[in-house]
């Protein structure tokens, strides 16, 4: 009977973290086996346009020839690419079992999870159609096109007025569109945004419609109390009221904070089980940016390499101690 294959790495998801996991293990002769996903292959970054801030471009890069090129340098290495999804998991023993859509098991050593984060979003007709035409979830890789422009901000807690607040450095005007009138964010953040002039408020409002045919031009707003619309002129529109995880996959295996991000063992990529490494936005609720996503895929190759070193020497040294 054939013994089954075991991977050294398959590293879950893809994206700057899982990409960059890739790279590495693979020049480390791990051969590393990259589960990309069947539909958010790439990650978060295929569906922008010009990215400005990643370090080497001077003159900037589509989000998707970025992924691309980071897929095809990990594959010039030996990384082997499936574009599908894991579904089920059990990473509590020394060998690790993933399965996939098609219900083949996987069998490895050390998993590398970078399954990134998703948007929350409005759930507007023309919202994912308009992405990257105006609007946005990311100020901090987007605010440079809106500079001279008028844009809202839809939510009320911290993220919202931080990235309201940033915006400020770019755009003409900043309106924040809450649905109630009271805001959530922390009284600094709050005084900060109510403080200045480029920021004014559409209280107990909710947006209902994107207006502009190739690019935002407009929303629609509706009053949550008279039930009356208005329409506001913006060219951008940015939706800051979180991100959720995606590590419904891993729950009751792997340690989660109480908003669902995975935890690691600070500064390493450790998860509480051995073999089991965290990367990318799946982890970092804080940055979020491509570049840290890439950083923190390199520590969990790193990581990753170490462990199955350690695990090496004490099967050679087991081995010596029983011969």
């Amino acid at each position: 009977m054939t013994e089954p294959i075991v991977h050294e790495v398959v590293v879950i998801g893809s994206g700057p973290a899982g990409y960059t996991a890739a790279l590495y293990t693979a020049r480390a002769d791990l051969k590393p086996i990259v589960f990309g996903s069947a539909i958010f292959v790439g990650g978060a970054l295929t569906t922008t346009t010009e990215v400005e801030n990643f370090p080497g471009f001077p003159d900037g890069i589509q989000g998707p020839d970025l992924m691309n090129n980071m897929r095809a340098q990990a594959e010039r290495f030996g990384a082997v690419m499936i574009d599908d999804d894991i579904v089920a998991v059990d990473l509590t023993g020394d060998i690790k079992e993933l399965t996939d859509t098609e219900g083949a098991v996987h069998r490895a050593k050390t998993v590398i999870v970078a399954t990134g984060s998703g948007y929350r979003k409005l759930g507007l007709p023309r919202e994912d159609e308009l992405s990257g035409r105006g609007v946005s979830w990311c100020a901090t890789c987007d605010g440079f096109f809106f500079r001279g422009k008028d844009i809202v901000v839809v939510g009320g807690g911290d993220t919202a007025l931080e990235e309201a607040t940033f915006l400020t450095r770019f755009a003409n005007s900043v309106t924040i569109v809450h649905r109630r009138d009271t805001l959530r964010a922390s009284k600094v953040m709050q005084a900060r945004a109510q403080a200045d002039p480029k920021i004014s408020f559409a209280w107990n409002s909710e947006i209902t419609e994107i207006q502009g045919t190739n690019r935002v031009s407009g929303v629609v707003l509706r009053d949550a109390l008279t039930g009356t619309s208005r329409d506001l002129a913006v060219e951008g529109m940015f939706i800051a009221f979180g991100h959720d995880p995606r590590t419904e996959l891993f729950t009751g295996q792997l340690g989660l904070d109480d908003a669902g991000y995975l935890k690691v063992d600070a500064p390493s990529t450790r998860t509480n089980l051995p073999g089991v490494f965290g990367a990318g936005d799946v982890v970092d609720h804080t940055y979020r940016q491509a570049i840290t996503a890439a950083a923190s895929g390199c520590q969990a190759a790193l990581d990753a390499e170490r462990h199955l070193a350690t695990l090496a020497h004490e099967s050679a040294t087991a081995s010596l101690t029983t011969a």
